[in-house]
């Protein structure tokens, strides 16, 4: 683990260097920590000597470089010592934090893919995000296992931004570590204290604070400021010099300098309440400060900007929000000051807030991390001995997430034989991997099944992934299907379809269903989500777009806040779409309706195209599957996961992946069913029951264990899974 901090100097970024280690170690992990800078006081090393599986490296002290500078390692050099540690004993995973370190580490193959990437400093706005920062963190993104993300603004903003963070994105907010016993007394006293720990900076309106106590004096409050810290900006060099006289000689300013973190929160606690008050230029920041977390922690109130991620953590009437001036900030003071009731209030938010940032629940999040990192070995396998694994095919984009776990599994050896096209591949690697394979898994019944049906071996195993697109092609008649030991659909309904169209063995025919990344889907909706409408996908036309909207009109006749946003590519950017008459004719059709009725001109949003999925469904409500026929339809599911819920039309076979519960007869009776879900109050209700279904059937972990019984032992499911017979019992 290495962040590029000074862990001498008391701040944010070295708090979160301490609560890392900390955290790891509580989650199980043997840590290494790669420190910056000799130590000159051990106020935050010294706690981590005493955590069990916790060892601190000295580059100084030990002289483990030749060229070390007065200002500590560069990031340079501490890519070389972790580069050489890990030679030494390879590590599992290597947590960064600084956006030069993890560039840098991202180009060491070594350490690229066992990357844990924390990221704060880079642009949190568009306008910033320039085309060569883009590309620096689509390289951090590729390169990592995980990218750390502290807040979901965060994450949303990355995974819009740079479409090679979604997927690996996760949450891992700030850990507080409290010492035991330590907490404020929930009173008010007659002289109130006011606390600020951290660093003296401008933005930070550390200078500002210090006339607060003389503004609550008018206000009839007696007051007193503590203010815990040492480190002060030296830039603008006579803001440096006004911030440390203010420190030094303001009445009523008790600047107690730095102090263990520890110590700090001790006497924190006996203060009435903190202050994370910043200038306005960072309420953009999407980050959280730690220090709003530790007070609230401990008992105390915090005053604090206003801000959308503040409100949602807080609530929108928190009543110490405060506006840019001391004279405000000493108004929401003196009226919590002066109604305990106000008080109270205020200080059981911040502690409610804080509960799900202890170390324990930071601890917990990394062990769910960490096995979807490290996962165990499947029963059956030796790592020692590992299965050999061939994934085949043409197009491997619906497949490339499994592909990806079956990789990740101990004892099982996985390459990739990508074909060109679908009768185009390198013949003799496709021989020599035909050789090779326990296990051959062909996606797509095309050439690619013949050709490994052919070469075959008898103890070999074969597995034949068959979508919509084949069914009616000539290669499932070509195929030899006794060389297949399982022929794997989505849906029932297409497995049906499948053993009706080709006469093979019904047991040979098996459901495997899409799944659902319920975990990376499972995000708070934003307000009014409710009234927002989903499609992903409207081309080609039997997607039939033409019936969303017959359920959009019907909604805004009822209700104008329902809105319909529709996250797909344009018809035209396919050009075996957009060259056929009938289907430019359907388009043009449709979209001259919502030019030309105003009702749907300013309901209807196109968002492209994307694998920012998960972050764009936190304000859609309901999915809606129109289409006149789907194989599967994953985004129903998807949205269920993500807290909305489906709204189907029934297409063959909807009713054996959805409970009919969420299936209607036509557009107008799925906008009743929409309209009486919202207007009645029920939308959590349903979303919470959508969720339970759709996770219990086609959730990530059910569905990968399907897949590796089926791979490793040959194991198949005894009977196709559905939502609507594990619902009904059907």
């Amino acid at each position: 683990m290495y962040g590029d901090v000074d862990l001498n100097i008391i701040d944010g970024s070295a708090i979160w260097a301490q609560s890392m280690a900390q955290a790891l170690a509580a989650a199980g992990c043997e840590v290494t920590l790669l420190l910056k800078a000799p130590v000159r006081t051990d106020r935050l090393t010294a706690p981590l000597e005493e955590v069990p599986g916790v060892r601190l490296v000295r580059p100084y002290e030990d002289r483990m470089l030749s060229d070390l500078g007065p200002r500590g390692i560069t990031p340079e050099q501490a890519v070389e010592l972790a580069g050489r540690l890990h030679a030494r004993k390879p590590f599992d995973l290597v947590v960064v934090r600084g956006r030069r370190v993890a560039g840098l580490a991202a180009q060491e193959e070594a350490l690229s893919g066992r990357l844990w990437t924390y990221l704060t400093d880079f642009p949190h706005s568009v306008d910033e995000l320039t085309a060569t920062a883009t590309a620096e963190l689509t390289e951090i993104a590729l390169a990592s296992r995980f990218l750390l993300c502290q807040t979901e603004e965060l994450r949303a903003f990355l995974e819009t931004t740079v479409p090679a963070a979604c997927g690996r994105s996760v949450l891992f907010p700030p850990v507080v570590v409290v010492p035991p016993g330590v907490s404020a007394d929930g009173q008010v006293h007659a002289r109130t204290r006011l606390t600020y720990t951290g660093k003296f900076a401008p933005r930070w309106n550390t200078l500002e604070m210090t006339g607060l106590p003389e503004e609550l004096s008018r206000l009839g409050v007696d007051s007193e400021l503590v203010m815990i810290g040492d480190k002060i900006h030296a830039e603008p060099a006579d803001w440096a010099k006004r911030m440390r006289k203010a420190l030094e000689g303001t009445p009523n300013v008790d600047w107690r300098g730095g102090m263990a973190r520890a110590e700090a929160l001790r006497q924190s606690a006996e203060c009435d309440f903190g202050l994370s008050w910043r200038d306005p230029d960072m309420d953009a920041s999407l980050e959280l400060s730690t220090k709003v977390l530790e007070l609230g922690a401990l008992g105390l109130p915090v005053v604090l900007n206003r801000t959308p991620m503040h409100e949602a953590m807080l609530g929108e009437d928190y009543p110490l929000f405060a506006g840019e001036d001391t004279a405000s900030v000493a108004a929401v003071i003196a009226r919590a000051y002066n109604d305990r009731a106000v008080y109270a209030d205020a200080a059981e938010r911040c502690r409610a807030a804080a509960a799900d940032h202890t170390l324990e629940r930071a601890a917990e999040r990394l062990r769910g991390h960490l096995a979807e990192a490290l996962p165990a070995a499947p029963e059956g396998t030796d790592p020692e001995l590992p299965l050999k694994v061939v994934i085949a095919g043409h197009d491997l984009k619906f497949f490339t997430r499994l592909a990806e776990y079956l990789d990740s599994l101990p004892g099982l050896d996985v390459r990739i034989d990508e074909w060109e096209g679908l009768s185009t591949h390198d013949q003799y690697r496709s021989r020599e991997l035909a050789a090779w394979a326990d296990v051959v898994i062909c996606e797509w019944c095309g050439p690619n099944a013949l050709f490994y049906a052919k070469w075959k071996r008898p103890e070999q195993r074969l597995i034949v992934r068959l979508h919509r697109f084949e069914l009616y092609a000539e290669w499932p008649r070509r195929l030899d299907v006794s060389k297949v030991d399982a022929v794997v659909c989505v849906s029932p309904h297409y497995a049906d379809l499948t053993r009706e169209i080709t006469g093979w063995p019904a047991e040979k025919v098996v459901v495997l269903p899409n799944w659902v990344d319920d975990r990376q889907l499972d995000r708070p909706k934003l307000a009014g989500a409710e009234y927002s409408l989903g499609m992903i996908g409207i081309a080609p036309s039997r997607k039939r777009l033409d019936r969303g909207l017959d359920v959009l009109a019907e909604l805004r006749r009822l209700d104008p806040r329902y809105t319909m946003s529709v996250k797909t590519k344009q018809p035209w950017e396919y050009w075996w779409i957009w060259n056929r008459p009938e289907e430019r004719t359907y388009f043009e059709r449709v979209y001259r309706r919502i030019q030309r009725d105003e009702s749907l001109a300013s309901g209807v949003i196109f968002d492209p195209f994307g694998p920012d999925v998960a972050t764009w469904l936190r304000r859609v409500g309901f999915m809606l599957s129109t289409s006149d026929d789907e194989s599967f339809h994953l985004a129903p599911a998807e949205c269920a996961a993500s807290g909305g819920v489906p709204a189907l039309l029934p297409w063959p076979g909807s009713d054996t992946i959805y409970d009919p519960h969420w299936i209607h007869d036509d557009p107008a009776a799925m906008a009743e069913a929409i309209h009486a879900t919202v207007s009645e109050g029920r939308f959590a209700e349903e979303s919470e029951r959508a969720r339970a279904e759709v996770t219990s059937v086609y959730g990530l972990e059910r569905v990968r264990s399907l897949w590796s019984d089926l791979v490793v032992q040959g194991r198949l499911p005894e009977q196709a899974p559905s939502t609507a017979h594990a619902t009904t019992g059907g």
